[in-house]
């Protein structure tokens, strides 16, 4: 299917690609990396149309269920006629069952300058280094919208993270473009308690005085610290006492 559209550059109007095709996820295919990114499957006879049309690269599409859209790119063109296989995350995003019919159209989208993500568990604060595993996982991504959950795999357990933003549109290209990522707060997270102890004060009922010269020790040992020093007996140890003689005679 076909639609019209004023080319902006003159010569009167440019075809539009828009097909419908019923959806599977990518346990119908032998493409377990599907699940790693945001690119579809649609079958060879949209490649030849596309062509035909001229479309730009890099080639992004809006995929529309009745319940929802997103934006995607495209790794093949293997999927068998009137079939479009995609990550299966992306069909939660569109509220979608395996066999439900979506339409697939391709659009033009800017380049992102700002994303904002919001991952949907704390456990994703695991990760040694969140921002640089996301940022290589996007790598394998074309677009992002805003609303959608993506899906990170990552040591074999999979985060999500909501698109809470996107500049400057809604839907934007993140190929080859000079982005700047940020994180919200994790679902369920909570700020630690910082607790202040309050400062220890002099207790002269019983405790010990800061200018006490014996500290904390045991009062056994201070008694007797207290004997030592109270006590003038000659027997008492004195460095360096007793008489002198000459050596001279």
């Amino acid at each position: 299917m076909f639609y019209g559209r004023l080319n902006p550059l003159g010569g009167g109007f440019r075809e539009t690609f828009d097909e419908q095709y019923h959806c599977f996820s990518g346990a119908f295919s032998d493409k377990p990396q599907l699940e790693g990114g945001d690119k579809i499957l649609l079958p060879s006879s949209a490649f030849e149309q596309l062509a035909r049309l001229q479309v730009e690269y890099p080639m992004l599409f809006e995929v529309r269920s009745s319940k929802g859209r997103t934006h995607v790119g495209v790794m093949e063109f293997t999927a068998p006629e009137g079939k479009c296989i995609m990550p299966f995350w992306i069909m939660q995003n569109l509220l979608c069952e395996e066999g439900s019919l979506v339409s697939v159209k391709n659009v033009s989208l800017p380049k992102a300058t700002f994303v904002k993500f919001k991952p949907q568990s704390v456990d994703f604060l695991d990760i040694s280094n969140p921002r640089a595993v996301l940022e290589r996982q996007l790598r394998t991504f074309s677009c992002v919208t805003v609303g959608d959950q993506i899906c990170l795999p990552y040591n074999d357990k999979r985060y999500y993270l909501e698109v809470q933003d996107v500049k400057p549109s809604e839907a934007a290209c993140i190929i080859e473009t000079d982005c700047n990522v940020d994180f919200d707060a994790p679902v369920g997270y909570v700020e630690p308690e910082h607790i202040t102890r309050p400062p220890k004060k002099d207790d002269t009922s019983g405790g010990v005085a800061k200018n006490n010269p014996f500290g904390d020790a045991p009062e056994p040992l201070k008694a007797r610290r207290r004997d030592v020093t109270d006590d003038d007996d000659a027997d008492a140890f004195k460095a360096f006492g007793g008489s002198g003689q000459r050596l001279d005679g």
